[in-house]
């Protein structure tokens, strides 16, 4: 039996993270993964993440992203790879919003937290915003909030940067591989695979929407959601909706059930503009989402999501792509030990927003399965508070 410093299991946005971080740090790491990250079967693929540094899920979150944001700069700076891209980030609200995003109170605590953390903003009427982005049907009674050093990442480009690095550095990636279970010993922790079984010191689990699967006892914490992402073409020229002149938005819309949020046109001409909206009336299984994105949605999504809130996008779906979100009862991540078993390690359901926090998530994972103390309160995300 293989042994190892540290374990992970999944190998995806907190994994390779993780991984890397350990490996640079001279651990012994094996990560395991039932795919080969990059992959789209989870929640680390579609082209783009974004990025924001006032973040409306609680203003806890924001030294995690700006910490973050100093290591995607390090390591695009290690391997040439380009991975942040800044556009600015405009969101979108108002006091007769019908739909929010991931949180009530989502503007309001954007605004917040930009105050507490000294981030420069802007705050804008909609007069403002038709005349600074006029992509945007907004109402007369909507008000934006400007971030300019919002943007977005490449998530297959940053899960592979990562554990290129952490390859580089030592670590042992099984890739193809499954995790039948895991369980905690008198002297570590062991993990049984489809092929193999593997012990070692720590275990960190990070396996997003198989997370349920895997931790039966807590299953009910865990649900997950299949989410589509549309890429709709313009009526006419790109420019518009080039990253240098289109923002990375959130929009708590009037009218629709489902806030929206969408990208520039990273791809010119041929791309089409990202637009997605997120479901929560209807649970899935990994494996068991329908991967088609049917044309009676993309008509859909056209007509009550996009042809009244961003008229200059037309109907014509250049594509569209599936994703899952694996959600805790209140939208907020799990980073913690499990209870009686202090060697294991959860980390997960980031509940649709946890992409832009985990290059800091994966520095506070190596922290935890070295024994060092990490510089942030990981007491909101603690198990424990679902009690």
């Amino acid at each position: 039996m293989d042994r190892h410093d540290v374990i992970i299991v999944g190998l995806g946005a907190m994994g390779a993270s993780a991984a890397y971080r350990l490996a640079g740090r001279g651990v012994r790491v094996l990560g395991i993964d039932r795919f080969d990250p990059p992959h789209t079967s989870g929640s680390s693929h579609g082209g783009t993440r974004i990025t924001r540094l006032a973040i409306g899920e609680g203003v806890h979150y924001t030294p995690l992203v700006k910490r973050s944001h100093e290591i995607w700069r390090e390591i695009e700076r290690e391997t040439g790879a380009e991975l942040m891209t800044r556009t600015g980030g405009l969101m979108i609200s108002s006091d007769s919003a019908t739909a929010s995003i991931h949180v009530p109170g989502f503007f309001r605590n954007t605004v917040s937290a930009a105050a507490k953390h000294g981030i420069a903003h802007a705050l804008l009427d909609a007069a403002q915003i038709r005349a600074r982005f006029p992509q945007f049907a907004v109402r007369d009674n909507e008000v934006a909030y400007f971030e300019e050093d919002a943007g977005f990442l490449r998530p297959e480009a940053c899960v592979t940067a990562q554990l290129r690095l952490a390859a580089g550095q030592g670590a042992v990636l099984r890739t193809n591989e499954t995790v039948r279970g895991f369980e905690q010993t008198d002297s570590g922790v062991t993990v049984t695979t489809d092929t193999a079984s593997y012990s070692g010191a720590r275990l960190i689990v990070a396996a997003g929407a198989w997370l349920p699967a895997l931790l039966p006892d807590y299953a009910k914490l865990f649900k997950v959601y299949r989410q589509v992402q549309f890429w709709f073409a313009p009526h006419g020229a790109v420019d518009a909706y080039l990253p240098d002149r289109f923002p990375i938005f959130v929009w708590e819309p009037q009218g629709i059930g489902e806030a929206l949020y969408g990208f520039p046109a990273i791809d010119g001409s041929y791309g089409g503009v990202k637009v997605a909206s997120e479901q929560y009336a209807q649970t899935t299984a990994p494996g068991a989402e329908d991967r088609n994105v049917s044309e009676r949605e993309i008509a859909a999504m056209h007509e009550t999501s996009i042809a009244p809130y961003l008229p200059g996008l037309s109907a014509r779906c250049v594509k569209a792509a599936t994703c899952l979100y694996t959600v805790t009862p209140d939208a907020g991540f799990v980073i913690d030990t499990l209870p009686g078993a202090g060697r294991i390690v959860v980390v997960s359901a980031c509940s649709g927003h946890g992409f832009k926090h985990s290059p800091a998530i994966g520095e506070i994972l190596a922290d935890m399965a070295t024994d060092r103390r990490p510089p942030f309160d990981l007491s909101p995300f603690r198990l424990s508070r679902f009690a």
